[in-house]
């Protein structure tokens, strides 16, 4: 059996990484059989050098080798691409045609960016897979194929799974041997030398002295994320072989190759909402809306009062400290109502909410059963004593809206709104 590093130097691989030794270690003992091979990474990191390592030490070395990219073809031609098709079986097929896995009989194809073909093409493929067996399109014969498929993808299998998109029965067909190839980033110590490879690949392209690092750009190499992998490297080190003048090559310069440089912190994005975590808000706005009854019980109390002694003083002072307390200023009251309108919007609980009070479940019963005790205690209804008010206050200023609003303690915008509702 050859060696993991003869086997790298023959087909090109850099690098001395675990994971990376591992992958060409696993194609290298799983080549000789006929076992379906799925390898898996992020777009860039060479996925195509496991299926020519598996084709080229497999008995089937002598048959043809067919790599096919499947996002790259249109869904409506994939499965004429690769099972063929018969004369006239569509617009435009003027003559038969053979697929990809007939012309590869005997030996291997590849089938890069599986997780992009249709659900009917997977459908096809999965047939092929366990018997050997296919129909070229417009045909009804069924023929017979011996091929060893390998195939490649970049996509989260479980979630295209989970979403439908991909056939479980399908994914663990391909996937008898799974092989991972570790991103650019996780290979701290190959960076470097896959950019001083790609250097002198490109001086001797461009017939030009090859590119060096310094000490300080090699840590920058190192640490930069990679998001497109070997691929994006290896486009790096071709703009600064052609672009830069000088051979030496320290941090400033290579900054100024490194796009989004100030963004490659990792960071665990979770973008789907958890329902606990939607009930924990509500059940945080329903405590401030039981709060703010408990505020208004306090407001009935002294409005009472105010209606029982007319015109004191001490108790008007009482209520516009009161009313100043929970709602603030007139522009703080418009802006608190304004949130708390939006916010009863998003949660989807009605606008008369303190006449619909929702009934507090067995886990935050204990916690509200303060405001069912205020209820008990007061019968008057706040609603009533509010237009009572209203209406009182614009009698006694002659329908001044902007002095009955004063002596209310609340701003003319919010007694028009009141007003309106309330059809007074």
């Amino acid at each position: 059996m050859e060696s993991v590093q003869a086997t790298k130097q023959r087909f090109g691989i850099i690098g001395n990484d675990k994971a990376l030794n591992r992958a060409v270690e696993k194609a290298i003992q799983v080549a000789p059989t006929d076992i379906s091979v799925l390898v898996t990474g992020e777009s860039g990191v060479g996925k195509e050098s496991i299926p020519k390592i598996v084709h080229s030490l497999s008995h089937r070395k002598h048959g043809k080798y067919i790599a096919v990219n499947c996002g790259a073809i249109p869904e409506g031609t994939i499965d004429s691409e690769l099972f063929g098709h018969e004369k006239g079986a569509f617009t435009g097929a003027t003559q038969t045609r053979n697929g990809y896995f007939e012309e590869a009989d005997g030996g291997t194809i590849f089938l890069d960016e599986v997780g992009e073909l249709p659900l009917t093409t997977q459908v096809r493929l999965l047939r092929v897979l366990e018997n050997g067996e296919f129909i070229k399109v417009g045909s009804s014969k069924v023929q017979k194929t011996n091929v060893r498929i390998v195939a490649a993808t970049n996509v989260n299998m479980f979630e295209a799974i989970k979403k439908e998109k991909f056939r479980e029965d399908l994914y663990y067909r391909l996937s008898t041997v799974e092989i991972h190839l570790p991103p650019l980033r996780d290979r701290g110590e190959d960076i470097h030398l896959l950019f001083r490879k790609f250097a002198s690949d490109f001086a001797l392209k461009y017939k030009m002295p090859s590119i060096r690092l310094s000490d300080d750009a090699v840590l920058i190499l190192q640490k930069y994320r990679w998001s497109g992998n070997i691929r994006q490297l290896r486009n790096i080190a071709e703009q600064i072989s052609v672009l830069e003048q000088t051979r030496a090559i320290d941090a400033n310069a290579l900054r100024s190759y490194l796009p989004n440089l100030g963004d490659n912190l990792p960071a665990v994005v979770n973008q789907k909402k958890n329902e606990g975590d939607f009930s924990n808000e509500r059940e945080i706005l329903y405590k401030v809306l039981f709060d703010m009854k408990s505020d208004l019980n306090d407001l009935k109390k002294l409005t009472l009062e105010l209606m029982k002694n007319d015109d004191s003083d001490q108790v008007q002072n009482e209520n516009e400290s009161l009313i100043q307390k929970i709602y603030g200023n007139d522009e703080e009251q418009e802006q608190y109502q304004e949130e708390l309108e939006e916010q009863m919007e998003v949660l989807h609980i009605p606008e008369n909410y303190e006449n619909n009070t929702p009934t507090p479940t067995s886990t935050t019963e204990d916690k509200y059963s303060f405001a069912e005790e205020i209820e008990e205690e007061e019968t008057l209804s706040l609603q009533d004593k509010e237009i009572e008010l209203i209406k009182k206050s614009l009698e006694r200023h002659n329908g001044k809206r902007k002095a009955a609003a004063e002596e209310l303690g609340i701003s003319e915008r919010t007694l028009y709104r009141k007003i309106k509702q309330y059809n007074l």
